[in-house]
């Protein structure tokens, strides 16, 4: 797909990641109490990562502002950008959010799709030339390291992948630490997602595409899979696993992988999550593309896919405009991995 991040088009998702990070309420709590002093607003409990609605949606709003940054220094609200993360990602506030994770009890607190998306953050930071890209990098470095030790520490211990089509599919965590481990050259966490991603995934045959979409899903759990297996395999043996995994991909089938979905309803929190389906499911079958030939359907599937969520990611609605421009920008700017 051609980069079509044009100016306009990245200050108005950064206008939405802007309106979103300082926005407290509404919240939605993913909170362990252990006791009602633990019971406090979002902000004091997160104080780097306490809008958009909840902790992970507000690290992928972090990172969208990074990119856009990275990518269009000159934009109009470039200044906006630079104060709000300034006011974010300071060690003090980097010091909390650790302190909230190393609590008794949360350590499964946004696993690991927020945990993905936080190394996604990292990775960004790194590459980013402009000192104020450089001075947030090391603020967020100690969260950073124990997210990733924390993947280290996790991947043993979980027996099977979950493949679900919300937050906590592993697929898709895998795939943003996997791009982080590379862009860091953190060798331990590489090898253990290359490793676990072949004892999860290797066997898989005949994906089940006719269940697809949930209806509250935004990652497509078969193409989430294959983006994931893109990453890991030789090239070769990738195409030798898609035959198995889904035989007709290539030549446009199922068409139930081509047809973007239907929102009855874009207030609804949960269904709005379909129209992030259009957008992850357009940048995984372009991932998947750029491995393997794919016929001209596949393509033309992909594109629906894109049209269809990128006109949906203003819906006047904070149910989906707290988010989608991240998806967005995933995909109009090829990923986590591009650094």
């Amino acid at each position: 797909m051609p980069r079509l991040l044009t100016p306009p088009l990245a200050s108005r998702f950064a206008g939405l990641a802007l309106a979103g990070i300082g926005r407290e309420w509404p919240h939605a709590y993913q909170h362990l109490a252990r006791c009602p002093a633990d019971v406090r607003p979002p902000r004091e409990l997160h104080p780097a990562f306490f809008g958009c609605f909840d902790w992970h949606s507000s690290v992928h709003g972090h990172w969208t502002l990074a990119r856009l940054l990275r990518l269009f220094p000159t934009l109009p609200c470039a200044a906006r950008i630079r104060a709000a993360l300034d006011g974010s990602l300071t060690e003090g506030n980097i010091s909390a959010e650790l302190a909230y994770f190393q609590a008794p009890g949360r350590g499964s607190f946004e696993r690991p799709y927020g945990w993905g998306w936080l190394l996604a953050l990292a990775a960004e930071l790194r590459a980013g030339p402009d000192p104020c890209a450089r001075r947030w990098s090391r603020a967020i470095r100690p969260l950073e390291g124990f997210i990733a030790e924390s993947f280290c520490g996790y991947l043993p211990r979980l027996p099977y992948p979950v493949r679900t089509g919300v937050h906590s599919n592993t697929a898709f965590a895998l795939s943003l630490a996997l791009d982080y481990a590379r862009a860091a050259s953190h060798r331990r966490l590489e090898t253990a997602i290359a490793s676990r991603s072949r004892d999860f995934y290797d066997a898989d045959a005949n994906a089940p595409v006719a269940w697809e979409p949930g209806g509250e899903d935004f990652l497509s759990p078969s193409l989430t899979e294959a983006d994931l297996m893109s990453r890991v395999l030789p090239a070769t043996e990738f195409r030798r696993w898609m035959a198995r995994f889904l035989p007709g991909l290539a030549g446009g089938e199922p068409r139930a992988l081509m047809k973007p979905p239907r929102v009855y309803d874009r207030r609804d929190p949960k269904q709005v999550h379909l129209d992030g389906l259009c957008l992850s499911r357009a940048w995984a079958l372009h991932r998947i593309a750029s491995a393997m030939p794919l016929s001209a359907k596949v393509r033309a599937g992909a594109e629906r896919h894109a049209r269809a969520g990128l006109a949906r990611v203003s819906s006047g609605d904070y149910a989906g405009e707290h988010w989608l421009a991240s998806f967005a920008v995933y995909l109009l700017t090829g990923g986590t991995e591009s650094q």
